[in-house]
């Protein structure tokens, strides 16, 4: 499974190549950081908590709990699997890149607030006739139930508050990915008016990106470092090759005059005996 956070912001329009409009709605969807891993021994269920969003002023018991990763306006849950929770760590982001065009996602959102309303708005009643002897009744409920059961039954249709709550659409299509902007653009309408949280999600493997400049400017310092090896290296290779050129040529000499003083020196041990045996004739 792989979720997101986002951020409705307006309705437009995309065209194929053969010129068929697809009405889409613009989300934006910015790097959600995992704040909190949820598993079974502890928790009693596996899930993850995201961060999302900015806000300016935290209460200190959000701050200790966030841990410094952000002052995050909204926190999340998605219940995943052991599997997915494996992957994670709190700290990694979860970008638009794991969601590709032509996915089918669930979309979770809060409907905007219309306040109390009638039948007629609030359920699709079509009131009663507009002709003689219907005083006063063109949007009224009309009767809610016999007198015998002596209560209204639940569930009943009637005025009252609407709009202002949590609406999931299902099986809309990821039409487009900017990942430059954190933009996608999902076939359809979505719940909420603009500004408003939306919770993205569908089927499909949890993949977690690294952070592209960090690499990229770590293998350059490697490199560097590399580079710098070699060349240090080479300096010194450099800098010993004279001296021990220098140092040879020094001990060329040196071993001549001792070669030399030792040959001198057997000869004279040959001479010596000679001596000796003349001597004794």
């Amino acid at each position: 499974m792989k979720f997101i956070l986002a951020e409705k912001k307006e309705m437009t329009q995309k065209f194929e190549e053969n010129g068929t409009v697809i009405p889409v709605t613009k989300v934006i969807a910015n790097p959600c950081v995992v704040t909190q891993l949820k598993d079974i021994k502890k928790d009693g269920y596996t899930a993850v908590q995201i961060g999302f969003g900015s806000k300016r002023n935290l209460s200190k018991s959000v701050k200790g709990h966030l841990k410094n990763l952000g002052n995050f306006r909204y926190l999340k849950e998605f219940k995943i699997s052991d599997e997915d929770a494996k992957k994670l760590a709190v700290g990694n982001k979860i970008t638009v890149n794991i969601f590709q065009s032509g996915d089918k996602v669930k979309v979770s959102g809060t409907s905007k607030g219309k306040g109390f309303q009638g039948v007629v708005k609030r359920h699709g009643f079509h009131g009663s006739l507009a002709s003689h002897g219907h005083k006063d009744q063109l949007r009224m409920p009309g009767s809610i139930g016999a007198t015998g059961p002596a209560h209204v039954f639940k569930g009943k249709k009637m005025p009252g508050q609407m709009g202002n709550s949590q609406v999931t659409v299902t099986n809309l299509e990821i039409v487009e990915i900017d990942s430059d902007k954190n933009e996608i653009f999902i076939k359809g309408a979505v719940p909420g008016a603009r500004n408003n949280l939306l919770l993205i999600s569908g089927v499909g493997d949890l993949v977690i990106e690294e952070e592209k400049s960090v690499d990229d400017s770590g293998n350059r310092q490697e490199t560097t470092t590399e580079n710098e090896d070699k060349d240090t290296k080479d300096s010194v290779e450099a800098k010993k090759s004279p001296e021990v050129e220098s140092s040879k040529k020094e001990d060329e000499p040196i071993k001549d005059s001792v070669e030399k003083q030792e040959t001198t020196e057997v000869k004279a041990e040959e001479k010596k005996p000679e001596a000796k045996i003349e001597a004794s004739k």
